[in-house]
């Protein structure tokens, strides 16, 4: 049966069916009154076509946005009216016969072809009108084919699709979890995952040897540009009896499969990804989300000043930054670097210029030994026209340094905004002393295998002892986290304690898998590419939330479901609950 609103899409209409009949179905994008001549271009999944008729009173009364379906012939545009801008252009539906479905009214919160322009705010207030926009469906309908090919991409790796629990426990790592109180249990409560971790891990212990999702997960953490409120998905994916390696292979076919389908033809790390230890990271670039595209390095310049008579660089760590070739930039220049360290927490930043005959200009040159000026000129390479940038602090020496890379970046256009670059961060640390809490807690996933096992865990210091965790970084974004996962009892048990945690609070937490891996769990390991962000590169987009249909606001609110919302005095009193001023 022919359906009663459409014979065809409005982009599939060509030359091909001039003078023939067809119906179509859309929403009106435009009215134009060409001196008694109405013009109507209608909008659908697909395109724009351009509607005439013979007799204009058949559009008396529709107003934009509003969905109609049309009659007619389509007849061929005079040549001195193609438009070379839709795929339609040199044909037009002539209508004879038109049907409103559903009237718009006739004022408008924003021009859905200029939705950009608004505020975000009243965007996402009329997030399906701001979707009829053709950029942003495009981006959503982009989404779609990206999913679409990484399942692909994964079940040609033998993977198996499978779903976990979206209703769980609360788990005491990472984030804070979003609760939901029980009905049926008074006073307990379940959690929305903030990620399918444990139960990936216990479809291993049941035998499912590649397993993979697109899985919603859940945080309760402030947004930013590139991390939403609330939800985010991941292709998450984990496997039996492999080491690192063999994770770290599936990734990079991952990424680079989609990221050569999908990126438009610009430039794309080869395979295998450049490697970096967390450590080589943090010192060359001060960061473990290094953009590789910038080419400028951080060198440590601590023992250069180890007996130094500038008291500032006495007893910290020094960090510096060699740019060849800026020392004739105006002074406006670097004083605007000089504002930019003051914003991440910097006193300003010191630096100095080297002249044609090798000697420094700058306030910190007076200070200096000759010795020091000679290190300077050999750890450095410095060269005539080089400028050298001191970032000095007892504790933020590396971020900082890392801070102020990335503004030289920007400042001298060094980042080839063309260009893909990845890089596999390594070998983190299992552990890091927290002040606040005065213990040592887990820097990245508590249920990661520490490197050397056992025997680690017994006799490194708590600080030098890593875990095979890694992370995927593109541009600066990290872009996925994965770990050989920890399956033998006796060294989570250690692992946990070395966090403070005791083994009835092990066992308590986290009693599944504790309990699993006393059946004989297999050797296994995962990861988990962001897909939010694989799409934000992909689509060149300053904000994450283009990627999304219908994402939170940046404060964690939507304003056009009105939530988060008050509920009724009955649905709190099911649950137990009772809210306190």
């Amino acid at each position: 049966m022919e359906n009663k609103y459409r014979t065809h899409y409005c982009a599939d209409l060509t030359e091909s069916e001039v003078d023939k009949e067809v119906r179509i179905a859309g929403f009106v994008e435009n009215i134009r009154d060409h001196g008694g001549v109405i013009f109507v271009d209608i909008r659908d999944n697909t395109g724009v076509i351009q509607v005439v008729s013979n007799d204009d009173s058949i559009f008396d009364g529709i107003t934009r946005e509003s969905s109609i379906t049309l009659s007619g012939k389509i007849r061929k545009r005079k040549e001195e009216d193609y438009n070379e801008r839709i795929s339609t252009g040199t044909i037009e539906l002539l209508v004879d016969s038109l049907e409103v479905l559903g009237k718009s009214s006739n004022v408008l919160p924003f021009e859905v072809m200029t939705s950009h322009e608004v505020g975000e705010d009243v965007r996402l207030k009329y997030r399906y009108l701001d979707l009829r926009n053709p950029k942003v469906k495009k981006n959503i309908m982009f989404r779609s084919e990206v999913i679409d090919f990484l399942r692909k991409t994964m079940k040609e790796e033998n993977f198996l699709e499978l779903q976990t629990p979206i209703l769980t426990a609360s788990s005491p790592e990472g984030a804070r979890d979003f609760i939901v109180p029980s009905r049926k249990f008074k006073g307990k409560f379940y959690a929305l995952p903030q990620a399918p971790q444990q139960f990936k891990q216990l479809l291993m212990c049941g035998g499912f040897d590649k397993y993979f999702q697109i899985a919603p997960c859940f945080r309760d953490e402030d947004a930013r540009r590139d991390r939403l409120y609330g939800e985010f998905y991941q292709l998450d994916f984990e496997m039996s009896f492999v080491e690192e390696e063999d994770v770290l292979k599936i990734g990079e076919k991952v990424f680079y499969e989609t990221f050569k389908k999908f990126g438009e033809g610009k430039k794309l790390s080869d395979r295998p990804f450049t490697r970096l230890t967390y450590k080589e990271s943090m010192d060359r670039f001060g960061t473990d989300k290094p953009d590789l595209r910038n080419p400028l390095e951080i060198i440590d310049l601590t023992d250069v000043f180890e007996e130094t008579s500038f008291r500032p660089f006495r007893g910290v760590t020094v960090k510096g930054i060699v740019v060849e070739d800026i020392a004739s930039k105006s002074n406006s220049w670097f004083n605007e670097l000089v504002d930019y360290a003051k914003t991440i927490g910097m006193p300003g930043i010191g630096y100095f210029k080297v002249m044609e005959d090798m000697s420094f200009a700058g306030p910190i040159d007076k200070f200096l030994s000759e010795d020091e000026r000679d290190d300077l000129i050999d750890i450095g390479n410095l060269k005539p026209g080089s400028v050298i940038f001191f970032i000095a602090d007892r504790k933020n020496a590396a971020k900082n340094a890392g801070l102020i890379r990335d503004e030289l970046g920007r400042k001298l256009d060094l980042i080839d905004k063309n260009e893909f670059k990845f890089c596999i961060v390594k070998d983190f640390p299992m552990y890091e002393w927290s002040d606040e809490e005065d213990k040592y807690i887990f820097t990245h996933n508590p249920f990661s295998m520490p490197q050397g096992g056992m025997e680690a865990l017994k006799t490194k210091k708590v600080e030098d002892i890593l875990g095979y965790q890694f992370d995927f970084v593109c541009n600066g974004i990290e872009m996925a986290s994965g770990a050989v996962r920890n399956h033998d009892l006796d060294i989570m048990r250690k692992v946990f304690e070395i966090a403070g945690y005791e083994e009835s609070e092990l066992e308590r937490r986290f009693k599944a898998l504790y309990e699993a891996f006393k059946y004989g769990a297999p050797p296994h390991a995962g990861m988990a590419p962001g897909i939010d962000r694989m799409l934000m590169l992909l689509l060149d987009e300053e904000s994450i939330r283009e990627t999304v249909a219908f994402p939170m606001s940046a404060a964690g609110s939507d304003a056009m479901m009105e939530c988060p919302s008050e509920v009724s005095e009955l649905q709190l009193r099911e649950v137990h609950i009772k809210v306190r001023d």
